[in-house]
């Protein structure tokens, strides 16, 4: 039997983290997330931290020695040829983690959680491509609520990914998570279903 491997997506704060933890808690799936794997891969004392630091000196890193992420943010956010750069240092080392552990696991569905999954040429690593949306006014507040920033870095935020549409064009299940909690849950267990083919 196949393995169902869901890719879940969708914009920044749209509620992919929403999703995923409903997946996990109500039907104990295993969640493998890209974000995670991306952390590991700038850990302390990992060669992807020292090249980072390398690139962009010492300020880079907080007193302990570990990444200074906000400080990277600055830099990637606004430049698309840096951002470029990091990209290709992290995301191999994420498909591969992530290839490892579906590699290893014996269920039969796994949900993979990639917030770039198109950006970072991923899509080959799933069978069921899951995009979570909202409006991008709601999309805007809920990013300046969560992330204390104002409207421009918000706006800068959402434009470093593909557009939502995009995102949209390509997936087999569109959440959409613009009205209540409960009714994004009853489309999650809509889409499970169809999925397994009840």
């Amino acid at each position: 039997m196949t393995k169902h491997i869901i890719g879940l997506t969708g914009g920044i704060a749209t509620g992919k983290t929403t999703v995923t933890n409903y997946l996990a808690s109500t039907y104990n799936l295993p969640i493998l997330d890209a974000d995670i794997y991306a952390r590991e891969a700038v850990s302390l004392g990992s060669p992807i931290l020292s090249a980072i630091a390398q690139r962009y000196g010492e300020q880079i890193l907080l007193p302990d020695g570990s990444l200074n992420r906000q400080k990277l943010g600055e830099v990637i956010f606004n430049r698309q040829d840096e951002r470029n750069w990091i990209d290709d240092l992290i995301h191999p080392y994420v498909r591969d983690r992530i290839l490892k552990v579906i590699a290893q696991s014996s269920s039969q569905t796994l949900v993979l959680v990639v917030p770039l999954l198109f950006e970072a040429g991923m899509t080959d690593l799933v069978t069921d491509i899951w995009v979570v949306r909202c409006s991008l006014e709601q999309q805007l507040q809920r990013l300046i609520q969560r992330n204390h920033l104002n409207r421009e870095q918000a706006q800068a935020r959402i434009n470093s990914q593909l557009p939502i549409e995009e995102k949209v064009a390509h997936a087999d299940i569109i959440l959409d998570n613009s009205s209540t909690l409960e009714v994004l849950l009853k489309q999650v267990d809509t889409a499970l279903k169809i999925m397994s083919g009840n």
